[in-house]
């Protein structure tokens, strides 16, 4: 094939590298490891056979994560949100509505994320080597030791440019090793490949995986010297009729021609064999909610006089309303003198939380606010499950003009830049064990 053009998608102040290749009759987007570059791509014989085999089947988007290969380099690297965002961004210039997701490596909690925030936009999910979190936890026992993790990142990062690097990684490149080079130096800064290693070893998105509701493949290597094998066991465990297969090799991911054959055998099967088939109804879906309400709401009403009140609850709700669409948030119901809004995304929802607390204060009215990341049920225009009752206690806790987060959203926009105060752990009213809450700082 020829080498497609290379065009670009606005996310936010960021540009990101996007190519579209292949005629078939659903959308295919292929999220790439930890790096990668779109021009250098046609000259890698192992991107030219995964790149071919997806265009003989589907229309295929392919694009470079920030900070790498020809997508903006100069804003860093961003949140697991951010280069999530980034998925959405690319499909709506390539004009694609819904598409079938792979992430292959790194590139599989981000296709992961996007399939359980966006689950409209999700036909199907392909794991194929990769991971939900890579570091020991108390009850992520398979997990390893992150200073194990410097056995690999050390090296990578002394060797950048050499086109000693990826071959750490990838199998196959020993005969290649000047193209490799260039693509190692073309994708990525050996500091860039030292703050993306850095930032790969924190990713968790273990909270999302309930929320995936895609037909889902998880794809591993039985000898996978990078990711074990047990990590794709992990996800597919923990997503509800996943299919998982194992394949024999001891390699991350190979490079020699037709060193991925049989990988791409059982993803274009599986791709194939289910697009034709009825997409079941969403009934779940990762959302990130926001609970506010007024403080001493009662005694303001008292001290203002009816009247006053309703025009003050007016002004408040056109303010909340305001701020909701400014970024982005979805109005699922107002709670009397509150509201329960909705986010894809748990920055921009810290974000709306804590503007709109500072126009309540212009209003003559102090607001609390309280975050929590989770999967929720649909319930026509509702949102329901244990997530939702979670955010309300949590709400319930904030003191007037604080917004208050559970440790499952800090941990989602950590390197966002996001301050946060510990208030220590809470026993939730109908809600199992202790919960850490933080207080966003002002």
């Amino acid at each position: 094939m020829d080498a497609p053009e290379t065009r670009y998608a606005q996310s936010g102040d960021l540009s990101i590298a996007y190519q579209v290749f292949g005629e078939g009759d659903f959308d295919l987007v292929f999220v790439p490891g930890f790096i990668s570059h779109c021009d250098m791509a046609w000259e890698t014989p192992m991107f030219q056979d995964i790149y071919s085999r997806f265009a003989s089947f589907a229309r295929v988007i392919v694009f470079d994560k920030r900070g790498t290969g020809l997508s903006e380099r100069t804003l860093g690297f961003g949140t697991a949100e951010d280069r999530m965002d980034d998925i959405r961004a690319v499909m709506d210039a390539a004009g694609s509505e819904r598409a079938a997701l792979v992430g292959i490596s790194e590139g599989g909690p981000l296709a992961l994320l996007f399939a359980a925030t966006y689950p409209q936009r999700a036909t199907a999910l392909v794991l194929w080597d990769t991971f939900a979190r890579i570091l020991v936890a108390p009850d992520y026992p398979i997990g390893v030791e992150r200073a194990d993790t410097a056995l690999l990142i050390d090296p990578m990062v002394e060797r950048w440019g050499t086109g000693e690097s990826l071959p750490l990684l990838v199998g196959g490149l020993e005969d290649a090793k000047a193209l490799t080079a260039r693509h190692e130096r073309s994708a990525a800064t050996p500091k860039a490949v030292r703050e993306i290693m850095d930032r790969n070893v924190e990713i968790d998105v273990r909270n999302a995986l309930p929320a995936v509701s895609a037909p889902t493949l998880v794809l591993h290597r039985i000898g996978d010297r990078v990711f074990p094998r047990r990590f794709g066991r992990y996800l597919a465990d923990h997503i509800a009729g996943a299919r998982f297969v194992e394949l024999p090799g001891d390699w991350h991911v190979n490079g020699a021609r037709g060193g991925e054959e049989d990988a791409l055998d059982v993803v274009q099967e599986f791709l194939t064999g289910r697009r034709h088939e009825p997409v079941a109804p969403v009934d779940r879906v990762l959302k990130t909610v926001l609970f506010t309400d007024i403080v001493d709401s009662t005694a303001r009403a008292v001290a203002v006089g009816d009247r006053r009140w309703h025009e003050l609850l007016d002004d408040h709700d056109t303010a909340i309303r305001r701020e909701l669409g400014r970024f982005r948030g979805e109005e699922v119901k107002t709670t009397g003198d509150g509201f329960l809004a909705a986010f894809d995304g748990p920055g921009r929802a810290i974000n709306c939380a804590q503007a709109i607390a500072g126009r309540a204060r212009e209003l003559g009215v102090e607001v609390r606010a309280g975050l929590h990341t989770g999967e929720c049920e649909l319930r026509g225009d509702d949102l329901a499950g244990i997530a939702v009752h979670i955010g309300a206690r949590v709400a319930s806790l904030a003191g007037p003009s604080e917004v208050l987060v559970t440790s499952t959203v800090r941990d989602l926009v950590a390197g966002s830049g996001i301050e946060f105060t510990d208030r220590g752990r809470h026993e939730l009213k109908g809600v199992p064990g202790e919960w850490q809450v933080l207080a966003v700082q002002a």
